[in-house]
């Protein structure tokens, strides 16, 4: 039996791994300094919660394989001692690739979509009851975890460009070797690790180099900076673009080879994600029929344009957006979709966006809006031992916005525009500090 020790498994991949893999009958271990919901219940139930903090103890010299997760320092004590023992040491990307090395190999990649994309091929999958392993950013409907490693031949992987681990300073999509992979587009993000715009793009070439020797992959033909990759590789590839669609009772109707398909997606950017699924099913031996019929009952991948309340003249949605494109095209959907008055909100929470050089570029990103709020808690700079930002620089970077750092005046605000019958959008990676939201 397979040993693991997972070196911060408070993590929202990591602590899914580890059940995963004690289901697939590994002996597994963890630690982490400090975990919280819903990964302590979830590990917990899995009878894998570990004591908080670092503990040598756990690092045996009978270990397998040791996967050090990003949360970790290159000092943390376990992974000293785990290199004194010399043990192997992987990156969570590392050890899934090492285990998918001979299934088939299916990724999407991109600076947005990435989720909601993954999600659609695994509920469609899921809906014609084919086998099947993936690995995904976000809780998806009908699947108890979001990792899942067995002996299928098949995977679906969500591919982040984001760095391996302390020890592994490449992008974890970098080691999946993908047979079919999707781009849904480039938009500048994660400044905190690639400080240019073009160490960003390099790792996105990278990437096209990176796929196996018979794969292909599609991206989005209106990407300007994918439509320059596409002529210096001898990857094959193929673009794909918005599907014929017509908007209807707050959803929409995809019309596909002379068939009409109701669809509870909404927005543009949504549609474009389906046409990009759509082109990977077909690669499975699906059905442009049945891939629409088994995608007319998805309704999104978790805090992705998930809509928690819907009347007949009212939607409510939060959406985990936070790099200026997302911010954009998830306003612009509610924007178009529903009539009435938008009060959109968005809180600066990642590393990017509360970043003084990066937030111009959020200028004028939610201009569909009719009122749109820009949130941030001052205690965030300090937690993440960034430069604070005034509320005035913050305005004159969005543009037409109103700027709030006080949770109990947000909670006013929105709860106003609520009972006031307002469509409302809530945009954030975090929890607004837990503004007291009335309808939450």
């Amino acid at each position: 039996m397979k040993k693991i020790h997972l070196i911060a498994v408070g993590g929202a991949i990591m602590h899914n791994l580890a059940i995963a893999l004690k289901n697939r009958g590994y002996k597994i271990t963890g630690s982490d300094d400090a975990i919280y919901d819903p990964a302590k219940s979830n590990l917990e139930k899995a009878d894998l919660l570990p004591a908080v903090g670092w503990d040598t103890d756990y690092i045996t010299p009978d270990i397998d394989v040791v996967i050090l997760g990003m949360h970790a320092r290159a000092d943390n004590p376990e992974l000293q001692r785990a290199r004194e023992l010399g043990l192997k040491i992987m990156s969570f990307p590392e050890f899934v690739a090492d285990e998918c090395e001979d299934k088939k190999r299916i990724v999407v990649a991109g600076s947005h979509g990435k989720t909601t994309t993954t999600a659609m091929i695994m509920h469609v999958l899921s809906q014609l009851q084919m086998d099947f392993d993936y690995l995904v950013g976000s809780s998806i409907d009908g699947f108890d975890l979001s990792v899942k490693l067995t002996d299928a031949d098949l995977i679906i992987i969500e591919g982040d460009e984001y760095l391996s681990s302390p020890l592994d300073m490449k992008s974890k999509f970098l080691w999946y070797q993908p047979h079919v992979s999707i781009i849904t587009g480039i938009a500048y993000d994660h400044i905190n690790v690639f400080p240019t715009f073009e160490s960003y793009l390099a790792t996105f070439r990278s990437y096209i180099a990176s796929h196996h020797k018979d794969g292909k992959f599609f991206w989005f033909q209106k990407d300007e900076h994918l439509a320059k990759m596409v002529t210096n590789t001898s990857v094959p590839n193929k673009a794909y673009d918005t599907p014929q669609f017509r908007l209807q009772d707050g959803g929409t109707i995809v019309t596909a080879n002379g068939v009409d398909y109701p669809l509870a997606v909404v927005g543009k950017h949504n549609l474009e994600n389906l046409q990009a699924a759509q082109l990977v099913c077909q690669e499975l031996d699906i059905s442009l029929d049945a891939f629409y019929k088994a995608a007319e009952s998805f309704t999104g991948a978790g805090r992705r344009m998930e809509k928690i309340i819907e009347t007949e003249t009212q939607v409510v949605y939060r959406d985990f957006a936070h790099s200026p494109s997302k911010l954009q095209a998830t306003t612009e959907a509610i924007a178009e979709t529903y009539t009435g008055n938008t009060l959109a909100v968005f809180e600066l929470h990642t590393f990017s966006s509360l970043n003084k050089d990066f937030l111009p570029l959020y200028k004028d990103t939610m201009s569909s809006a009719t009122k749109a709020v820009v949130y941030f808690d001052e205690e965030v700079f300090a937690h993440k031992k960034m430069t604070p930002m005034s509320p005035e620089f913050v305005k004159e970077c969005f543009g037409n916005v109103t700027v709030l750092n006080s949770a109990s005046e947000l909670s006013d605000l929105v709860n106003v525009a609520y009972d006031k019958g307002d469509n409302i959008l809530l945009m954030s990676s975090g929890k607004f500090n837990n503004a007291d939201f009335k309808f939450i």
